[in-house]
């Protein structure tokens, strides 16, 4: 309200006390004057108050408010404008929210809106093609119903989606679908789906053929070291200038062997999603085998190898892919760290699941190589990793292997401060105790 209306409003209380004293002064009952008038003033201000309420229950969006004087016109009058401002503002979001979904409809990615129940809200038309969501049926209904997937339903109610899931497409075909899930607002959910079948399909042309490539290399690869080992053996026989280039070519043969084998069972463990010999595998025993052949690996070196393991653990799956993957990561603690180091490694479980560390007080890694640790070939220094003679491929290995037992590995390393390898299994893996 501003001054002038202020006024207008004392000047008419003004005149209302004036008329009633001028009223008693007639009569010469002031009292009852001061009563009828202050009745007349009530009475004409609950009259406008109810045309106020009718208005603002009956009227429609472009009626004008009722005609008024005084302070309930400037009342009347500021509710009608700050209603069209509403009005406006509604109008402007609601294009917004129209142009959005507009957009959104176009993508040829499946984009869903989900509660936080995981209940369809909303959807585009390219997720009715990916995934065969009808409109307006399956409106409300939860997205584990209607996909289906095994995997999909752990990947949704764990509830851990930094990683994107990658499934077969629930309407059937060669059809491969990447699903990403993103949490917002109260605990509501976006799901991205893509297209990823033309991707899959080169990344499997390229397995194929290192396999297969790797496969055909193995056969003359034999040969070849037979015949070098055969030399070697009758060294008495060979001239003497030719030995130390037949002792580097065996060694040679000897790292294409290993790396050979490596792209072999990186071939075999992409092949499936799941171990086929899927047993429970008691955890501190295969532990103490590898500590076994890692103080054999160390031998002059003289590490200090312990090993912490919590009795009777035990979790489902391949014993053979979980000691080569465990192996990888003890026997990389011995190659990188240095004489009379530290390796510790430790098994427990909690609510979270099953756990292994491998802890070092070695070198240390960068923290701009620990997201490149895992990929096939990646080397923090090529000098050392020739030094030691690997083929690049163990902790990639080691990936694929935890990622088929629903694990995942975590690196924890600072240079001068040794390095941390965890991996963490889901609880479902857990077999029950010996």
């Amino acid at each position: 309200m501003n001054r002038n209306s202020r006024s207008a409003v004392v000047r008419r209380l003004l005149l209302l006390v004036s008329g009633c004293l001028l009223l008693g002064l007639i009569t010469g009952e002031y009292a009852w004057a001061l009563v009828i008038g202050l009745a007349v003033h009530l009475g004409w201000t609950l009259r406008q108050s109810l045309r106020l309420h009718r208005w603002l229950q009956d009227h429609q969006p472009d009626e004008a408010p009722p005609d008024a004087y005084g302070l309930w016109g400037e009342v009347f009058d500021s509710i009608y404008h700050l209603q069209r401002r509403n009005e406006r503002a509604r109008g402007r979001l609601q294009a917004v929210i129209d142009r959005v979904q507009e957009s959104t409809a176009a993508l040829r990615d499946a984009v869903i809106m989900l509660d936080s129940q995981g209940n369809l809200e909303w959807w585009n038309q390219a997720a009715e093609t990916l995934l065969g969501l009808k409109t307006p049926q399956d409106s409300g209904q939860a997205i584990t119903n209607l996909v289906r997937d095994p995997r999909f339903v752990e990947y949704f109610e764990r509830s851990q989606y930094q990683e994107p899931l990658e499934l077969p497409s629930p309407m059937g075909g060669n059809r491969r679908l990447q699903f990403n899930i993103t949490q917002y607002g109260n605990s509501e959910h976006l799901m991205l789906v893509r297209d990823i079948t033309r991707l899959h399909q080169l990344e499997q042309m390229r397995k194929d053929f290192v396999a297969n490539v790797s496969h055909e290399l193995r056969t003359p690869l034999t040969v070849i070291t037979g015949y070098l080992e055969t030399l070697l053996d009758n060294v008495e026989s060979v001239n003497p200038r030719w030995l130390r280039p037949l002792q580097q070519m065996q060694q040679q043969g000897g790292r294409m062997q290993s790396l050979l084998n490596d792209l072999l069972l990186l071939a075999k463990l992409e092949a499936t999603d799941y171990p086929s010999d899927n047993q429970p595998v008691a955890l501190e025993p295969l532990l103490q085998a590898i500590v076994a052949d890692a103080q054999v690996l160390s031998g002059s070196h003289a590490h200090n190898l312990s090993l912490e393991a919590e009795p009777g653990l035990r979790i489902k799956g391949s014993e053979s892919e979980l000691r080569s993957a465990l192996s990888n990561l003890v026997f990389n603690a011995v190659k990188y760290t240095p004489d009379d180091g530290d390796i510790h490694i430790r098994c427990w479980s909690d609510g979270e699941g099953v756990h292994v560390s491998v802890r070092d007080n070695g070198p240390g890694i960068e923290a701009r190589h620990l997201p490149r640790l895992t990929e096939r070939f990646y080397r923090v220094d090529s000098s050392r990793a020739s030094h030691t003679g690997g083929t690049g491929l163990g902790l990639a290995i080691a990936k694929h292997v935890l990622m088929r037992h629903r694990g995942h590995l975590q690196v924890q390393s600072r240079p001068g401060h040794g390095s941390t390898f965890i991996c963490h299994f889901a609880p479902a893996q857990i077999a029950r105790r010996a």
